[in-house]
């Protein structure tokens, strides 16, 4: 029977917009399994409520609000200031705006919001269900999904009900369709590993321009004849313009793409990556993508450090710290055949691309 799926999600500046895309990715595969889902969320700089209207969704605004805080009896997630308003505000007038769709699921995804504010928002009836990162706050969730390597669901023990079904693992990460489908030709593809084409993807924001970084980088750097670049970034970003401009500037031929709808094709054409930590980090898993990993968040580091012990990745470090751009520089030139090929074996084994499908039969929605 067709149900009715809210999400509470959020996009911007600070946030990015990976929490949004996976939640949208998710939203997608329920469309098409005929529910209807609503998208709570503030629009901000660097949202992306547009595309949830063209992707066949419902839209509701939130407000800014002038007021913050959480109140002297309760401890404040780690991310509170991520909101844009006081807590109780936020789970008041999303509230009102649930009580009007009066759905069967509500989704949160927001590091921000926790047990006090689902214990307001919550319509009666609802289930709850939440995607995290974190482990590092209380929920009262039926379902929680953690979809970071490393993570076990013990880390959730007194966090949520004990009743709470925890998907957990890359296994579960929320991957589009065309991931699944551009596994088997990216593979192909790698038997004949080389190091031509490399892909640039910091995230659809990248509000620090660690683009512009990684391409001086290799403007610098000796790579082969036939180097061409790839980068990929929102059409928010900050500085799209400044990567341009640089791009024509560049030795070797770089393109620059701009909120594409073919990422795994993208993907399964690269030779490496150099690309932000986050959920983006499940697609190159997906595709056997070999990757030099950054993070531009602390929030990213644990994952980050845990892919690099599985040898799925090679970690340049954090973008925030000095000494990155070097190790990048001098790691190029080992970049064969074969350290190529070790990076995809590694990666592959994460991910097969099905973790919608998994989270719906999971929910009772397939």
């Amino acid at each position: 029977m067709p149900q009715t799926i809210a999400f509470r999600v959020d996009a911007s500046l600070d946030i990015g917009s990976g929490h949004l895309m996976r939640c949208l990715t998710l939203a997608d595969a329920l469309l098409q399994a005929g529910h209807a889902c609503h998208f709570l969320s503030r629009a901000g700089e660097g949202g992306l409520d547009d595309l949830i209207l063209n992707r066949g969704h419902a839209f509701h605004g939130l407000s800014y609000a002038t007021k913050a805080g959480y109140g002297a009896h309760l401890k404040p997630p780690v991310h509170a200031a991520w909101l844009g308003a006081a807590w109780h505000d936020d789970a008041e007038a999303s509230a009102q705006i649930l009580a009007s769709i009066n759905p069967d699921w509500l989704l949160v995804d927001h590091y921000a919001l926790d047990k006090a504010w689902e214990a307001v928002a919550l319509p009666a009836g609802a289930k709850l269900m939440v995607l995290d990162d974190l482990a590092d706050r209380a929920h009262m969730c039926e379902v929680l999904l953690d979809q970071n390597l490393g993570r076990q669901g013990q880390d959730y023990d007194g966090l949520v009900p004990d009743s709470c079904t925890r998907l957990i693992g890359p296994e579960y990460a929320l991957l589009r369709p065309e991931f699944q489908a551009f596994r088997q030709r990216s593979l192909e593809r790698r038997q004949n590993a080389g190091l031509a084409h490399i892909l640039i993807t910091m995230g659809g924001v990248d509000k620090d321009d660690v683009t512009s970084r990684v391409l001086e980088v290799l403007a610098h750097s000796v790579l082969p004849a036939a180097a061409h670049i790839t980068v990929v970034m929102g059409q928010n970003a900050p500085a799209l313009g400044a990567v341009q401009a640089k791009a024509l500037r560049m030795p070797c031929p770089t393109r620059v793409l701009v909120s594409i709808d073919n990422m795994a094709e993208i993907m399964a054409s690269a030779d490496i990556a150099i690309g932000a930590a986050g959920s983006t980090s499940w697609e190159r898993c997906c595709l056997g993508l070999p990757t030099l990993l950054l993070t531009i968040a602390d929030n990213q580091k644990e994952a980050a450090i845990a892919l690099e012990r599985s040898g799925s990745v090679v970690l340049l470090g954090d973008t925030r710290e000095t000494g990155w751009e070097k190790k990048l520089e001098s790691l190029l030139p080992d970049l064969n055949a074969s350290a190529l090929e070790a990076l995809t074996q590694k990666a592959l084994s994460f991910t097969k691309g099905s973790g919608c499908a998994l989270t719906m039969a999971k929910m009772g929605l397939s």
